[in-house]
């Protein structure tokens, strides 16, 4: 695999608990996908196969997530894991410890799954026609906090039923009031700022 000095630097400058974890990632890709070629992207490690961003891998203060660019494709169970999200970017979720991470050679078969997708071709458009995705309840908070907030409001309202639904579920899925309302918060911030759940990882 191609290396960039720049990841060396990030992982370096990484929360001492973090920097197990991204060693292990990048030795997984160094294994599975000798073509692939490290790179920075929205500042974090991506790893590019063929022109593609395959996947990106960034740590956080107290945690790091590995995020797959076409993780909805990915047979996670063929890898003897489950897909997660919660308040992570990332499929495996929020990612504390090296002993959290899955098996290098789990990582690995992801990988192998991603990059067979990418042979394949760009992700068809033209598949099987689904109804609308169907928003669950705004939850009470989170409406009078857009309701207060015109610019938030605006872009919720204009974002594709996905994308609220991603924001809606984020908030919902909260376990304590102190988390639903920091939720809030973040993504009154963001929507102000016109951007999606995911706008950090969206595909380049």
């Amino acid at each position: 695999m191609k290396r960039d000095q720049r990841i060396d630097a990030y992982i370096a400058k990484a929360k001492p608990f973090a920097q197990p974890i991204l060693e292990r990632i990048r030795a997984a890709f160094d294994a599975a996908c000798p073509e692939c070629e490290e790179t920075l992207k929205w500042g974090a490690p991506a790893f590019v196969y063929k022109g593609r961003t395959l996947a990106i891998m960034a740590s956080f203060k107290a945690h790091a997530v590995l995020s797959l660019q076409r993780a909805e494709e990915i047979d996670f169970a063929a890898a003897g894991l489950e897909r997660r999200g919660g308040d992570a970017m990332g499929q495996l979720g929020r990612i504390e410890s090296a002993e959290t991470l899955p098996s290098q050679r789990a990582i690995e078969t992801l990988i192998r799954a991603a990059m067979v997708l990418e042979d394949a071709g760009p992700k068809k458009s033209m598949a099987v026609k689904r109804g609308p995705v169907k928003v669950p309840p705004i939850p009470d908070a989170f409406a009078r906090a857009l309701a207060d907030s015109p610019a938030a409001k605006g872009h919720f309202d204009g974002f594709p039923s996905g994308a609220q639904r991603d924001y809606v579920a984020w908030i919902a899925d909260a376990k304590r009031e102190a988390t639903r309302d920091k939720r809030i918060a973040q993504a009154i911030e963001w929507l102000a700022e016109g951007k999606k759940h995911n706008w950090k990882y969206e595909s380049c």
